[in-house]
C-alpha cells in the first residue's frame, strides 16, 4: 500500500529552523524528522512511499539522492500549493478503487497503523482520520472556592479530540479536491463529514507533531534519552 507524506509546507512557526531548510528536514537526533515517520510506517510493513515536496524540496532530494530508491517517488507539488492541491497532483499514481495512506511531514505517533487500515477497511468510508488527545502545555487545577481540589501536572486532554495526521483514503478523496488552492482539511473534510464518509480512529497513545522549537527540542530531549517511543507499537 502507498503512503503519502506532505513535505511541501513553510513550517513557519519553526522559522528558526526552516529558513534554510523544509521542516522535515529538521532533524531529531542525527536524521530528519521525515526519516523517522518513513520508518515508523516501514516498521508496520509499509514502505511504498510518495513524498510531495514544495518548499526547499531540494534539500529533501539531496538526502535521498545516494539512498536506496525502491518504492519511492519525489514529486514536485508547488511551492505555494495547499495540502489538498498537493495530494491532488499525486492522483496519476493511484488507480480507482485504491486505499492508501497519508501524513504530514512533521508528526510522529506509536499508533498501530495496521489497525488504522483494518478499521478504514472495515467501515468502508472514503476517509479515516486519526485522532488524538493531546497533552495540555500547562498543569490543570481545579478549584472549590479558595481551596485546590485536583491538580494534575500537564494532562492529557480530557475534552477535545483533534486531527492527529495520519489518514487512510479511498481513491474518491480526489472528487472532493478543486484545485492547488484546496486545503485538505477544509472544504474536503467538511463535506466528508456531512455525507458522513469520514471516520475517526482514536488513538490514546503516543503522540506529537513537531510544530515548534519547543515541540523540536522535546523530541529531541526524548531521543537523547533513548526514548524513540513512536517506534514502540501501541
Amino acid at each position: 500500500m502507498k503512503t503519502v507524506i506532505l513535505c511541501g509546507g513553510y513550517g513557519t512557526r519553526l522559522s528558526q529552523e526552516t529558513r534554510i531548510k523544509p521542516k522535515p528536514m529538521v532533524k531529531i537526533g542525527n536524521i530528519p524528522i521525515l526519516q523517522h515517520i518513513m520508518n515508523i510506517y516501514s516498521k508496520h510493513g509499509f514502505d511504498n512511499f510518495i513524498l510531495a515536496l514544495g518548499y526547499k524540496g531540494h534539500f529533501i532530494k539531496k538526502y535521498f539522492k545516494n539512498k536506496k530508491k525502491n518504492n519511492l517517488k519525489l514529486v514536485d507539488t508547488g511551492t505555494n500549493t495547499l495540502t489538498g492541491g498537493r495530494l491532488l497532483r499525486l492522483k496519476k499514481f493511484f488507480r480507482e478503487g485504491e486505499n492508501f495512506m497519508l501524513t504530514y511531514g512533521d508528526g510522529l505517533s506509536n499508533q498501530n497503523l495496521k489497525k488504522l487500515l483494518k478499521f478504514h477497511l472495515k467501515h468502508k468510508k472514503i476517509a479515516t482520520m486519526t485522532v488524538v488527545r493531546p497533552p495540555v502545555r500547562f498543569g490543570e487545577v481545579k478549584l472549590k472556592g479558595n481551596l485546590v481540589s485536583s491538580f494534575k501536572e500537564k494532562p492529557q486532554s480530557s475534552t477535545a479530540w483533534i486531527n492527529g495526521g495520519f489518514f487512510v483514503f479511498n481513491y474518491k478523496i480526489f472528487d472532493f479536491i478543486k484545485n492547488d488552492k484546496t486545503m485538505l482539511e477544509r472544504e474536503p473534510m467538511e463535506k466528508l463529514q456531512k455525507i458522513k464518509k469520514l471516520y475517526g480512529y482514536k488513538h490514546t497513545g503516543f503522540w506529537q507533531c513537531m510544530d515548534t522549537l519547543r515541540d523540536k527540542n522535546y523530541l529531541n530531549k526524548l531521543y537523547k534519552n533513548n526514548k524513540l517511543v513512536w517506534l514502540k507499537k501501541k
